[in-house]
């Protein structure tokens, strides 16, 4: 059962937010390392889920969860869960709408965990929270990290996914309310959306030079055109190998969809390149089209799309101080270090510019 943040509740809309880990009123929130998990809600999470099972018989043991919602495992009446838990202090409700995506995603034939539960009213708790199917494999990265990962197998595999959830189609565009509505009229509306506030906080704190601002500006809005969309598709929007549960092979699930949003196509197939060359892309591609084919103007539409995706990740690198980690960080290769991560920032975005300008193939990853 969903319960979604009623009219009158202090839920606020995401409306002008582009990407809430970075836009959100208390940015970076969740971002930090952690320590224990705050006994206070531990104890708030038990009582709300006695009361919602209707059982007394629930465990709780902290979760491992790299993102920036809490996490608990736990077993309930004898059934395992995962639990997530969001605390910040927007008081957002949009777990609701991700529980409600996660269906929906499943339903177009792609593996998520079912939701059991999940209240983003904070009517009962000073949170919102979601309780999962708990599935019992670590996440993608985990193999790609030591070398196991059968990558052509699993990057295939992901393009033919994103492929299958692109038959979900939306009124509107960019993030999605409680009616999985898109919350603005236009593509464009949404994909411009706090663009110069990115820019120059990236330029405020001497990642990119203002040249270097007023150059990619100039060349998003040289290809405004693209964004010229008659409907949205479905969009993961996060989706990387630390948001999909599987073993070294086969993909268990596809996990994290509390950023999804109605945009374009080449939008997910522009965030692998956020991470990764060129080979896993093309058995990225290659996948994708055995279920569809691509777009017109796709290569335009990918460095147009990683453009933007690796700004947001350069402000949320810069913001969270992710270039100060060491490889125990789950964004940071094994024997690298945050130095590397942000050198790999400013040359991922150097390709994506040069991309776009050019209609490079995607060789030059």
């Amino acid at each position: 059962m969903v319960e979604a943040a009623y009219p009158g509740c202090v839920n606020m809309s995401r409306r002008d937010i582009y990407y809430w880990k970075c836009d959100r009123p208390a940015a970076f929130h969740g971002t930090q390392k952690r320590g224990v998990a705050d006994a206070d809600i531990e104890r708030q999470l038990r009582a709300a889920l006695q009361r919602h099972f209707v059982t007394q018989c629930v465990e709780l043991s902290t979760g491992i969860g790299q993102g920036n919602h809490l996490t608990w495992n736990a077993r309930v009446a004898g059934q395992a869960m995962f639990v997530r838990v969001e605390n910040g202090p927007e008081k957002d409700g949009h777990l609701a709408v991700e529980s409600a995506l996660l269906g929906r995603v499943r339903e177009a034939g792609v593996k998520t965990p079912l939701v059991y539960a999940c209240d983003a009213t904070r009517a009962q708790v000073s949170f919102a929270w979601q309780a999962l199917e708990r599935i019992h494999a670590p996440d993608l990265n985990h193999w790609y990290k030591q070398g196991r990962l059968d990558v052509p197998h699993i990057a295939f595999d992901i393009g033919a996914s994103v492929a299958q959830w692109q038959q979900l189609t939306f009124s509107g565009f960019g993030i999605l309310d409680e009616s999985l509505n898109g919350c603005h009229a236009t593509y464009a509306d949404y994909f411009m959306l706090r663009l110069d506030q990115h820019l120059f906080f990236l330029v405020t704190r001497g990642f990119l030079t203002q040249v270097q601002s007023d150059e990619i500006l100039s060349e998003i809005e040289n290809h405004r055109a693209l964004l010229q969309l008659e409907a949205g598709c479905f969009v993961h929007k996060d989706l990387a190998l630390w948001n999909i549960l599987g073993t070294e092979s086969q993909i268990a699930a596809f996990i994290d969809f509390d950023d999804a949003i109605s945009g374009d196509p080449m939008e997910d197939l522009s965030l692998l390149a956020c991470f990764h060359d060129a080979t896993f892309l093309r058995r990225a591609f290659e996948g994708y089209q055995t279920k569809r084919p691509l777009p017109a103007e796709h290569l335009r539409r990918f460095w147009l799309h990683l453009l933007r995706n690796m700004i947001v990740k350069a402000v949320i690198r810069v913001g969270a101080g992710y270039f100060d980690r060491d490889d125990g960080f789950f964004l940071i290769s094994s024997g690298t270090s945050g130095s590397s991560l942000r050198e790999f920032t400013h040359s991922r975005l150097d390709l994506a510019l040069q991309g776009l300008r050019t209609s490079s193939g995607i060789d030059i990853l």
